[in-house]
C-alpha cells in the first residue's frame, strides 16, 4: 500500500509532454492584427530607429494623432461639442465624422489635429441608428405590418431632406442596407427599430415614409447613432465628462493613463482597410508624395484588387497614407518592378523617417559624374558626358516637347511640308521692336518682381503665427476697415 502511494506521488512530479506545440502567433494590436496572415513579398529589411508604435507614442503626439469615440449628449449641436473638446484638450484643431442633429445622441467621432485628415474617409462610411417612431393612429396588422414596412423600405430609396435642414432640399438616392424591428407598443402606437444605412440618410424622412406606407402617418420621436464608420457604442465610447476628468487628472497629478484611455490612436479608424506593409526606407519618400514601388513592399493582403482603397503601414503599425492600388494581389506576387499604389491622402508627418532616396547605385554614380564635370549641376548631359551614359540612362523628368514636335503638325490646318515649302518673309517688311516696347517690357518686369517681393515679405512677416494670433490680426484689420468706412460716411454727411 505504501509503495503504491509513493509511485502515485512520484508520477505527479513528472512533467508530461504537450500533445500540441505552443503557437508562435502573437495577437498584435490595431493595423498589425493577423499580421501572420499577410502574404510575404520580402522577408528581410533593415529596420530604422525612427518612428514609434501607435500605442506607445509620447502623450503630446498621442493626442495630436488621436480620435475620440464621443457619446454626444442631447441639445448641443455637433459643432459646439467639438469646440468644447478642442478647448478641454487644448488642441489646435478638431473635426468630426458626420453631423448629428442637436436632439440626437450617440456615436460622434472627434478627430484631433493630425487625425482630422481622416475625417473625410469616415464621413462617407456606413452608419447605424436606433430610432423610436410614433404613429399617428392605430396600425392595422400591428407588429407584423410594421416589420413588413421596414422590410419594404430596404435598398435604394428616394429621399428629400426634412423642412428644417442645413442642405438644399432636393431628391437624392440613399441606400438602406438592413433594418430590424426591436419592439412595438400597440397602446402608445410607438415602435423601436434598428437600421444600417448609407452616410447621408435621413432617418426622420424614413419614419415619415413608414407612416405613409402604413396609411396612418408617423414622425420620429427619438434617435441614437450606435455606429459611425469603424466606431461603435460598445467599444471605448466616452462622455464629455470623461474627457474633462482625464485632462484634469493629467493636469493635477501627471497621470497619463486616463487620457490614453479616452483618446485612441488614429489607426483605430483604419482597421477595416486592406493593408500593405512597407520598408522603413520607403516611408520618407511616400510622405513627400512619391508613388509606392514594388521594391518597397514587405507584406500585403490576400484580396487586393485594382483601384481598391488601401492603407499603407510601417512594420511598427503606423499608418503612412491612404492609397489607391495599381496592382492586384496576383500581380504583386509575380512582378519585380512597377508601381503598386498611388497616394490619395498622406497621414504621417514628413521627416518622421529620414530621406532615403538618392542612395542607390545610379544616383551615386550621377553624383560622382556631377563632381567630375561629366554632368552639369542639374544632372543633365554636357560635352564631357560618356556615350555609355547617354545610351543607358533615361531621364524621365526631361522635357519631351522637342521630340514630340517632330511628329505633330504645327497646326490643325497646316502640315509641316506646307510650312517648309512656303516662301521666306521679306526682311524689309518685318517689324523690329522699338525702344518704347523695350521700355514697357522692362517696366512690366519690374512691377512683377516688385509684387513678388511684396508677397514674399508679407509671407515672411506672418510666418509661424498661431491660429489665435491670425484671428486677432484679422479682427483688427476688419475693425480698422469699419472705422475707416464710418469716418468716410460721417464726412459725407457733414459735407451735405
Amino acid at each position: 500500500m505504501g509503495a503504491a502511494t509513493t509511485n502515485t506521488a512520484h508520477s505527479k512530479d513528472i512533467i508530461q509532454p504537450e500533445k500540441i506545440a505552443p503557437t508562435t502567433q502573437v495577437d498584435l494590436p490595431l493595423l498589425l492584427k493577423n499580421y501572420h496572415d499577410l502574404l510575404v513579398k520580402k522577408g528581410s529589411f533593415v529596420p530604422s530607429g525612427h518612428g514609434c508604435a501607435p500605442l506607445k507614442r509620447p502623450l503630446k503626439d498621442h493626442i495630436a494623432s488621436g480620435v475620440i469615440n464621443l457619446d454626444k449628449p442631447s441639445n448641443p449641436s455637433s459643432h459646439e461639442v467639438v469646440s468644447w473638446v478642442k478647448r478641454i484638450l487644448r488642441c489646435e484643431k478638431t473635426g468630426h465624422s458626420g453631423t448629428l442633429d442637436p436632439k440626437v445622441t450617440g456615436c460622434l467621432i472627434v478627430a484631433c489635429d493630425r487625425a482630422t485628415r481622416l475625417v473625410k474617409s469616415q464621413q462617407g462610411a456606413g452608419k447605424e441608428y436606433v430610432a423610436v417612431v410614433r404613429f399617428h393612429d392605430k396600425v392595422e396588422g400591428g407588429e407584423q405590418a410594421v416589420a413588413r414596412t421596414l422590410e419594404f423600405l430596404t435598398g435604394a430609396l428616394l429621399q428629400r431632406p426634412p423642412v428644417v435642414s442645413a442642405v438644399k432640399r432636393q431628391l437624392r438616392v440613399r441606400t438602406i442596407y438592413e433594418s430590424k424591428l426591436y419592439e412595438y407598443d400597440e397602446k402608445r402606437n410607438i415602435a423601436c427599430f434598428w437600421v444600417s444605412c448609407e452616410a447621408g440618410t435621413y432617418i426622420r424622412t424614413l419614419c415619415i415614409h413608414m407612416g405613409m406606407h402604413l396609411g396612418v402617418g408617423a414622425h420620429m420621436q427619438e434617435l441614437r447613432r450606435v455606429r459611425s464608420g469603424a466606431m461603435t457604442e460598445d467599444e471605448s465610447m466616452v462622455t464629455l465628462h470623461d474627457v474633462l476628468d482625464a485632462q484634469w487628472m493629467y493636469d493635477t497629478s501627471l497621470d497619463e493613463a486616463y487620457l490614453r484611455k479616452v483618446v485612441q490612436p488614429l489607426e483605430t479608424l483604419l482597421t477595416g482597410y486592406k493593408r500593405i506593409v512597407i520598408k522603413d526606407s520607403a516611408v520618407g519618400a511616400i510622405t513627400y508624395g512619391a508613388k509606392l514601388m514594388i521594391n518597397g513592399v514587405l507584406r500585403f493582403e490576400k484580396d487586393i484588387e485594382y483601384n481598391d482603397e488601401i492603407v499603407v503601414i510601417t512594420t511598427k503599425g503606423e499608418a503612412v497614407c491612404l492609397a489607391k492600388a495599381c496592382m492586384a494581389t496576383v500581380e504583386m506576387m509575380t512582378c519585380d518592378h512597377g508601381v503598386v499604389a498611388t497616394i490619395m491622402r498622406n497621414i504621417m508627418e514628413r521627416d518622421v523617417y529620414p530621406k532615403q532616396w538618392g542612395l542607390g547605385p545610379v544616383a551615386s554614380q550621377k553624383k560622382k559624374m556631377k563632381a567630375a564635370g561629366q554632368l552639369d549641376k542639374f544632372g543633365r548631359p554636357n560635352e564631357a558626358t560618356p556615350a555609355k551614359w547617354l545610351d543607358n540612362y533615361k531621364d524621365f523628368n526631361a522635357n519631351e516637347q522637342t521630340t514630340a514636335s517632330a511628329d505633330v503638325p504645327l497646326a490643325e490646318t497646316t502640315s509641316r511640308e506646307d510650312v517648309l515649302s512656303a516662301p521666306p518673309k521679306d526682311p524689309s517688311t518685318a517689324t523690329l521692336p522699338t525702344a518704347a516696347d523695350d521700355e514697357d517690357e522692362d517696366v512690366s518686369m519690374a512691377n512683377g518682381t516688385e509684387k513678388s517681393d511684396k508677397k514674399d515679405k508679407k509671407r515672411k512677416r506672418h510666418e509661424g503665427e498661431t491660429a489665435e494670433e491670425k484671428a486677432e490680426r484679422k479682427a483688427k484689420k476688419k475693425a480698422k476697415k469699419e472705422k475707416r468706412a464710418s469716418a468716410a460716411t460721417n464726412g459725407a454727411d457733414d459735407s451735405d
